[in-house]
């Protein structure tokens, strides 16, 4: 596996927490020490897009389209157009990141879910020129990192970030209007069977990539009120209050 980066920090910090995550599953038995070493070895750090030869390269840069098109119309030419390019966007339409191609039917929705090494949810998504054959072998592949595809139409947000949108647009306007605190809200969200609350998880997700994904899925379906960003978390965004990855979000 080659991992990718710009920013040799943002690679020797990625490549800790896949230490980290092993090691976790190392102490709860899951794995062992060869098991964790031998992973280790398989991870191979690129900080030269021209290193990139695969025959598959997931993405998961920030959720803009521009920066994304930008991104896979070079490791197109980078792998002469073999490559099957799958994107981790959580919301912006496939077809439109594909645009950019010179064959967009090797251009395909892989989305994963934080943490991605725990939960077992990906969706499967098409865009309007994905090669059908794509779909299969994704789902296959995703099978074969234990996982549970879903095979998922081109649609602005997909399926679960369409409908777990209110579950944060609907708690922050909660809080905007006063009914309550969100440690209350997230109290509440846990004690009903939630594993985390909306602040909770906004903080572990990253306040600026859940405002993204809010922000994409709001243009996607023309403004409609009902994904309207909020301006409390905007606020947190200018003051750099990102969550956990600055170490101040709502907590």
């Amino acid at each position: 596996t080659i991992l990718f980066d710009v920013n040799r920090d943002a690679l020797t910090a990625g490549l800790n927490q896949i230490q980290k995550s092993l090691e976790q599953s190392m102490n709860k038995g899951k794995l062992s020490q060869q098991d964790c070493d031998r992973a280790l070895t398989r991870i191979r750090l690129v900080e030269n897009i021209s290193a990139l030869h695969a025959n598959l390269i997931i993405e998961a840069v920030v959720e803009n389209l521009k920066v994304k098109q930008t991104l896979f119309a070079q490791l197109e030419k980078v792998n002469d157009g073999k490559a099957i390019l799958a994107t981790n966007t959580s919301s912006i339409p496939v077809t439109q990141i594909a645009a950019s191609l010179q064959n967009p039917s090797q251009c395909i929705g892989l989305h994963f879910f934080n943490p991605a090494h725990l939960m077992k949810l990906v969706e499967v998504i098409s865009g309007s020129q994905t090669n059908p054959e794509l779909i299969l072998l994704m789902k296959d592949f995703a099978k074969a990192l234990g996982k549970t595809p879903v095979e998922v139409k081109d649609s602005p947000g997909f399926i679960v970030n369409r409908v777990a949108r209110h579950f944060y647009v609907e708690s922050l306007k909660v809080l905007e209007d006063k009914v309550t605190s969100f440690n209350a809200i997230d109290n509440l969200m846990r004690s009903a069977g939630f594993r985390m609350g909306p602040f909770e998880l906004m903080d572990l997700i990253g306040m600026d990539v859940n405002y993204a994904v809010t922000t994409s899925v709001y243009e996607g379906f023309d403004k409609a009120h009902k994904f309207k960003p909020s301006d409390i978390q905007y606020k947190k965004i200018v003051e750099g209050n990102l969550g956990k990855k600055t170490g101040k979000g709502f907590y």
